[in-house]
This record gives C-alpha cells, structure tokens and sequence, in this order.
C-alpha cells in the first residue's frame, strides 16, 4: 500500500471517524482506524462495536493496499505536520512510514484482516430523507432524552415512519419532545427504532454537509448512507458518500402519545428570543440545577420571577395577548429553555390548563414540547 494525499483532507476524514474509538487495551483493533487504499480514494473505518463509521477521501494511490493503524496517534501526527502533502506506505510487516517534507515517523499497525468489519445486514425498511430534515428535527427533540442509565429505553430518541410522515421523540420522564417531517413511502411502509444517544451525537456531526440520506434497519441495526454535497467534497477532500452502521436500543418505547395532553384551556403567543432570555435571566438567582422559576400569566402579561433565600429574587414581564383568568406555574428553567433555544420560530405558542398541569410549547410546524409543572 502507498499513496500520497493532502494533509487536510486526510485530518478531515480521520475527523469524521475517531470519535467512536475509545481505549481498548483487551481489544487493540478497536483502537486503530482500517485504512483501504484503492484507485484514487482511501476509505477510513473505525467502530466500537455497537457504532462504525467509514468515510472516503481524495488521494493518488500508487499501490493498493489495506493496514490498521492506531488512530488517535495517526490523527495528532498528521495535525502537527508542517507541509501541506504527505507520503503513506506500508514499511514492513504491520508497520507504516509517513513521510511529510523533512518529517518521518513509522508506526506500527495491525493487518487489516483482523479489523471488524461494518455489520451489513439485510433491510426490513428503507427510507430516504434530506439530511437538513434530520438534523432540524434531532435538534428540536434531542435535548429531552433521559441520561438516566436505568430507563435505558428512554437514552435515546425514537424514530417512527409512519402515516406518510416521520416523527422523532424523545424524552426522560419530565418532558416530552416531538417533531415530524413528511416522508416519501412512509405510506406504503411503517417501522421505527430507538437511535443510541451516542449515535444520534455522531449522525447529528456527520450529516450537517450531507444531501439526502437512506436510513435502513431492521429489528436490530440501523445504518445511515449519506452523499457529500459537492462544496463538501471540493474543501474537505471527503467523496462519495458517509457510511454509518448503529445497533439500536432494544425494547419498546412508551407510548408518548398518551403523555399529551388531550385537553386545552389556555393558548398564548410569545416571542420566543425575548422569552427565552426572560427565563435565562430570571434563572440566575435560581439556588441549583434543581430549582424551579415561576410563570405567571395574568392581564396581558407573561411575567417571569425567581426567588432564593441566599441571593435574592427576580422578575420580569413579557407582554402577550391575553384576558383569561390568572395562572401561575412553576418550571424547570433549565426545561424551558432547551426547546425555545432548539426552535427558529419567531413566535411560539405556551398551551396550559392550569397550575398542577404540563405545560405544552407548540409552532406553526410539526413539532411541541410537553413539559411537567413543579409544585409552587
């Protein structure tokens, strides 16, 4: 194996793929990076056994070949060295030499035969969507999965093609996030999974420069195909498309549906920047990450307030459309502020009953928010 590539382009693609690779001293391949030199690409493969990704890159390849190298040490030298091209090739037996203007280094690999492979499997669903649609909508739920290692279901967000749509959920128990997008052949087809909260992290960085994106799964895995748009290509040196294989989370997700609420009382419109910077200010004088802000809705007014008897207190009001009786809640502010920093919207809507009862953030679009009050 030898070939020769930009320096960029090679920090660009073990960019993409060193983020799954942890320390594992038992298991040495799961440390290295596959590298796959052929024609004029090389592709680049890392996985932990429950995610893997490969990648494809620009260079000149004058002798095909395949080796493992350790990836974290192959990505600090080729950021640090000077020259803007550089040489690989296969020095001996498992080891490499990098050659970049007077700097050499050799370092020492594994065969490639010993690498595991990227799990294929065979397809019980397969859709495609626009990678911006999977990304606006990862990041308006994405916030509410639970980090709470004991509802394992709940580490990650649910994925449901169905009624000719997608919908993305996710939430920890206090919240509930919900956001959906049209999809061609989600009405012939129907299917979902729970995604890794390690994954939707990794499909979340490698699909902001993608085109569309087939999404295919079956009971156990799921993997994401994405072509690079042509910008990408021509500044990165990435080709072709990004390859990602996840197993998903088995069990059954709750049935969100339930959680919101059937009936409501009360809809007001709010500005959602200057809403949101109220409650980030009225926070400040919030004791710990446990404490609450209080919502109250009276007159024409949205005011926020916030008291502790350590720092004091605060308050501050928003003026809104509204003439119904008053009511007073109390949030998380930390709950309040995910999904209206998550939103583009320039106005949301705040959807409540009363006092002992969730409060709902919805938009014009397909998405809302149902959050659960704390006690006054």
């Amino acid at each position: 194996m030898k070939f020769k590539i930009d320096r960029d382009y090679f920090k660009n693609g073990l960019a993409q793929v060193v983020g799954v690779v942890g320390n594992r001293g038992s298991m040495p391949f799961l440390n290295n990076v596959l590298i796959e030199a052929e024609g004029d690409t090389i592709s680049l493969t890392t996985t932990n056994l429950d995610l893997g990704i490969r990648v494809r890159v620009k260079a000149e390849v004058s002798m095909s070949g395949s080796i493992t190298l350790p990836v974290k040490l192959l990505n600090t030298i080729v950021s640090a060295l000077a020259n803007k091209e550089l040489t690989v090739e296969i020095s001996g037996t498992n080891r490499v030499r990098i050659t970049s203007g007077g700097s050499t280094f050799n370092i020492i690999g594994l065969a490639a035969e010993g690498f595991p492979p990227l799990t294929t499997f065979s397809n019980q669903y397969e859709f495609t969507v626009p990678a911006a649609d999977i990304l606006g909508i990862l990041k308006k739920v994405s916030y509410a999965q639970s980090t709470d290692e004991n509802r394992y279901v709940l580490n990650g967000v649910f994925f449901a093609f169905e009624e000719g749509k997608l919908t993305v959920v996710a939430t920890d128990g206090r919240r509930l996030a919900i956001a959906g997008k049209e999809v061609a052949g989600a009405e012939e087809q129907s299917g979902n999974f729970i995604l890794p909260a390690k994954t939707v992290v990794e499909v979340q960085r490698l699909l902001a420069d993608a085109g569309d994106v087939k999404i295919s799964f079956n009971d156990r895995q799921v993997s994401f195909v994405s072509t690079i748009t042509t910008e990408k290509t021509a500044t990165s040196g990435l080709v072709d498309n990004i390859h990602l294989v996840s197993k998903i989370v088995e069990g059954n997700f709750p049935n969100y549906k339930q959680v919101v609420p059937k009936e409501v009382i009360h809809r007001i419109e709010v500005e959602r920047v200057l809403f949101s910077e109220s409650i980030k200010r009225a926070s400040i004088v919030t004791n710990d990450k446990n404490g609450s802000i209080k919502v109250n809705i009276e007159n024409n007014l949205i005011t926020v307030s916030s008291e502790s008897s350590e720092m004091g207190d605060s308050s501050e009001s928003v003026a809104i459309a509204y003439d119904g009786p008053a009511v007073k809640i109390a949030f998380n502010p930390g709950f309040l502020q995910s999904p209206l920093n998550a939103l583009v919207d320039d106005k949301v809507f705040l959807e409540f009953k009363d006092e002992m009862s969730p409060g709902v953030f919805k938009t014009n679009y397909d998405f809302l928010c149902v959050i659960m009050p704390q006690r006054i």
